[in-house]
């Protein structure tokens, strides 16, 4: 890759960093905006009167063609946008969008799934609404992760940008970030206004939120789209989500990252269908309130110290008294979904107290500010002892959240493009340092 395209990537990690990881310089300042309907634009509206049910996954419910934008101001590159019916965290038939980029110099016969780290309980702030002219606060992160795709479309790959969290904004999610991802594809390669088509070859990649999606569609692709499966040629990702029982401890009282802990109760609620106000105390229920139609832009940096237990009535002090809640993280744990059957690159950096995370508990340890380094080592080994040699997994041990994505992106880019070259995927299976238990979450008493 170009020093010019490595400074890029560099600049929109920094800008990203700037918006999400200081002190709520934004996010204090402004109240987060009002959830708009996803009817707002009509596009976004399964309204025939065949039920989503009789298509199958995948099938192109509409088609628009119109201009990328940047900040809301028209660029000349065209983007394709496709409604489609896909599958939502309960199972049930759901209907979403995604944005197919067309490389002004590719040949249709590549292209990278990108998963954006747009991470938001508000549906307005998807990828596809900033692409398509909307502006809102937290759809600022779309439009910084536009340098992330520049290097894609100059080196001759089509781009798919699905909104991961569908349209409700399931955040967190991880198995509906997958079929949301797998169906995407599916329906890219469907469209004849995209120029994909099934002997385009693809490649995933996510960092953070993005690679929350990039790792379940990568487990799930074999068993729930093996016509999707043959198309891959690998997964690259960074800062990755594996086990949220872990991290929610893990960022329990820190300086910046814990307004995860309240937009991961909202997320899980609203994505499995259950009620978890009820076990919140005054303060929890006023948070809630704050972040329902929240983004990661609100949250990062605006609630220091918060910890579980200023958010929980008193007998609910350990998370894991709450049967409900310890089945919902269960479900989203990445150990206990199946093993990728393509190469895999994830990357993990280990700093997190330059972030603010100074957290080191027993059974989780260090991470990256957010994300828990013994987790991802954890599922890398896990991966290599299930079948699954190619997998290559870098630990930046002086890098944060934030920091390891500069050095993940480009490597990532590397690494894609000798999948798409046909060379042999390199192996660090039996270098990776032990990690963490993964097993599911015990309910336990309550305190």
């Amino acid at each position: 890759m170009s020093k010019a395209a490595v400074r890029l990537i560099a600049v929109a990690v920094v800008t990203a960093a700037a918006m999400t990881a200081a002190p709520a310089a934004i996010a204090a300042q402004s109240a987060p905006a009002a959830a708009t309907s996803t009817t707002s634009d009509p596009f976004y509206t399964y309204g025939d009167s065949t039920p989503l049910s009789a298509f199958a996954p995948g099938t192109v419910l509409k088609t628009r063609t119109l201009q990328y934008h940047l900040l809301g101001i028209s660029t000349p590159l065209k983007a394709v946008q496709l409604l489609y019916r896909t599958t939502d965290a309960q199972g049930r038939p759901a209907a979403n969008v995604t944005t197919v980029v067309r490389s002004p110099t590719g040949d249709r016969s590549k292209a990278v799934s990108y998963q954006s780290f747009y991470d938001s309980l508000n549906p307005e702030d998807g990828p596809s609404r900033a692409i398509a002219g909307d502006v809102t606060l937290g759809g600022l992160i779309p439009n910084v992760e536009a340098v992330f795709l520049a290097p894609l479309l100059t080196q001759g790959y089509d781009v798919v940008i699905p909104d991961t969290e569908g349209q409700q904004a399931h955040f967190a999610a991880g198995p509906e970030y997958g079929t949301n991802t797998l169906d995407s594809i599916r329906a890219a390669t469907k469209s004849p206004q995209t120029g994909l088509n099934s002997a385009t070859a693809f490649g995933l990649m996510g960092y953070s939120g993005g690679s929350i999606a990039t790792n379940w569609a990568a487990a799930l692709a074999p068993s729930y789209a093996p016509d999707v499966q043959r198309k891959l040629v690998g997964y690259a990702e960074g800062g990755l989500l594996v086990d949220p029982a872990h991290n929610l401890k893990y960022v329990d009282g820190s300086l910046a990252w814990s307004g995860v802990i309240p937009m991961a109760v909202i997320g899980v609620s609203r994505s499995y269908g259950i009620d978890l106000k009820s076990y919140l105390n005054g303060y929890g229920l006023e948070v809630y309130k704050e972040l329902e139609h929240g983004s990661i832009v609100d949250a990062i940096g605006r609630y220091p110290g918060l910890t579980w237990k200023k958010m929980a009535k008193s007998q609910y002090a350990d998370p894991n008294s709450i049967p409900t809640f310890v089945e919902a993280m269960n479900k989203i744990n990445l150990g206990s979904a199946g093993t990728p059957a393509i190469p895999g690159f994830i990357a993990q950096g280990d700093a997190g107290f330059l972030e603010g995370t100074f957290g080191n508990r027993r059974g989780i340890g260090t991470g990256d500010g957010v994300m828990v380094s013994g987790d991802v080592r954890a599922l890398a080994r896990q991966y290599c002892a299930t079948g699954n040699s190619a997998v290559k997994y870098s630990q930046y041990e002086l890098l944060s959240h934030t920091g390891a994505a500069v050095a993940w992106a480009p490597a990532a880019l590397g690494w894609l493009g000798d999948r798409f070259a046909g060379r042999p995927a390199p192996s660090d299976c039996g270098r990776i340092a032990p990690g963490n238990s993964l097993a599911p979450e015990e309910p336990t008493s309550r305190s």
